[in-house]
């Protein structure tokens, strides 16, 4: 049943997913708002078919915060990279300059609003990453990072990525991190399989804290539903 339901979503999703991503330049020029919208349409698509296909089912625990909050959460597969950005009123997400390179996508995420971040980590990429999270913050929107930097398995917890202090003492806003249990359902390799994945989000941390007490914090909340 694995095999069947993995492949059924593979060939559903992907083969829309490859149509909506072709229409995107026309979504772009309606503005950047219509993108957002538009970007929602597949998140929900993915959502129907994970819920569908697969037989997994979302369930939420705390509550999403209102205003403008920097959103650290556990990365284990592509769902929540996508739910999230739905959930949560379309905020920057910080992603890696790789993906910038897919042809016609990376243009797209770009225009959505994304705040890119190259992996080298330099002090040049940092202080370009710093500019597009200040214009996000201006803006309004929120912000949402995935500070351990990758998707890992189930019941990893590599340490937080030099980035995120930056990110935080640089956006002076609170933090709220969001546990995120999926890898069992959509593994980064392998079969996809039928459970329930988990959203928790925890009380915001206030901003202005020293280094080591906010990587420690954000680090202990969103492995919480490691194990």
């Amino acid at each position: 049943m694995d095999v069947l339901r993995t492949w059924g979503f593979r060939l559903f999703f992907y083969g829309v997913s490859v149509v909506l991503v072709l229409c995107v330049p026309i979504a772009a020029l309606f503005g950047t708002r219509f993108l957002r919208a538009y970007s929602n349409v597949w998140a929900r698509l993915l959502q129907w078919s994970v819920r569908t296909i697969i037989g997994a089912r979302l369930r939420i625990e705390g509550t999403v915060p209102e205003g403008q909050v920097l959103f650290a959460g556990k990365h284990e597969s592509y769902f929540e990279a996508l739910e999230l950005t739905r959930m949560l009123g379309s905020p920057a997400t910080v992603m890696k300059r790789e993906l910038t390179r897919i042809p016609l996508w990376g243009w797209a995420a770009q225009r959505y609003g994304t705040i890119v971040v190259d992996r080298s980590a330099n002090a040049a990429a940092l202080r370009s990453m710093m500019r597009e999270a200040g214009k996000a913050r201006a803006s309004g929107r929120s912000v949402l990072i995935f500070p351990e930097g990758t998707r890992v398995p189930p019941g990893a917890s590599p340490p937080l990525r030099s980035g995120f202090a930056g990110l935080y003492r640089a956006l002076d806003l609170p933090v709220v991190p969001v546990a995120v249990k999926s890898g069992h359902v959509w593994p980064r390799k392998g079969l996809m399989h039928k459970g329930e994945i988990v959203f928790r989000f925890g009380a915001p941390i206030p901003a202005g804290l020293p280094r080591r007490e906010i990587e420690a914090r954000v680090h202990a909340a969103i492995n919480a539903l490691n194990g």
